[in-house]
């Protein structure tokens, strides 16, 4: 009997990682080899105009002050691409089911607790609010239309001022809507307000509301749903 092999599945490599940005970014951007390559030009060019603008200048420190040129082209030009690619990501699952959860856990940061998993769904209509706590509040956001979501939202929001008396909570709608916070401006939108919460409180309310949340199963999750895959897919 052959031995059973235990070794770990590698990783992409950066390089790797690298290519599959650029890729996925060049098909939102078609212009950005363009523009990748004139970053790197025009660093190369400041680089070599430096070193000639300096006192008695020799050919080796052009060359230096171009190789430097050179290094800070790559490294504007792949600062660059990592916002374009942040921009596409988010004109990708803008209108898609999960995306609240996928921005509330990926973009907020380690001071706000979130989940990928909705705490309220229309089973129907597939509408979910998802809730996020930190040094802000408790923030409830709505997925889907304004209407529909008043019922679950009214709920949750009764569930946290019941166990967490005082602490500010704040719902926020996703959407294109008046008064509807656009998916690419969440994050900032939940950073952006006061902190009225310590640590110490932000740890309390958390475990208060996870007391008297309810579970996944007894979430109203349409069959063929699995609550915990209800999100944005990655860029591959």
């Amino acid at each position: 009997m052959a031995a059973r092999t235990s070794t770990p599945e590698k990783r992409p490599g950066f390089f790797s990682q690298l290519r599959t940005l650029y890729t996925f970014t060049q098909k939102e951007y078609r212009w950005l080899p363009f523009a990748l390559a004139g970053i790197v030009l025009v660093g190369i060019g400041l680089g070599v105009l430096v070193g000639f603008l300096l006192p008695q200048p020799a050919a080796w420190s052009i060359i230096l002050w171009g190789v430097t040129g050179l290094l800070a082209g790559i490294l504007a030009g792949m600062i660059t691409m990592t916002r374009l690619s942040t921009k596409a990501m988010y004109r990708q699952i803008d209108g898609m089911p999960g995306a609240t959860g996928h921005v509330l856990t990926s973009s907020l940061g380690r001071n706000w607790q979130a989940s990928e998993t909705p705490i309220g769904v229309n089973p129907r209509t597939q509408d979910a609010v998802y809730r996020a706590i930190g040094r802000g509040g408790v923030v409830l956001v709505g997925e889907g239309s304004r209407a529909r979501l008043t019922r679950l939202v009214n709920e949750e929001r009764a569930r946290v001022q019941r166990v967490a008396a005082g602490v500010p909570v704040t719902v926020l709608y996703v959407g294109h809507g008046e008064g509807d916070v656009e998916i690419k401006n969440l994050a900032s939108a939940i950073k952006a307000l006061p902190k009225k919460v310590d640590r110490t409180t932000q740890a309390a309310v958390i475990k208060r509301v996870a007391s008297v949340s309810p579970g996944l199963s007894s979430l109203p999750i349409p069959k063929g749903v699995d609550p915990t895959k209800m999100r944005a897919p990655r860029p591959r």
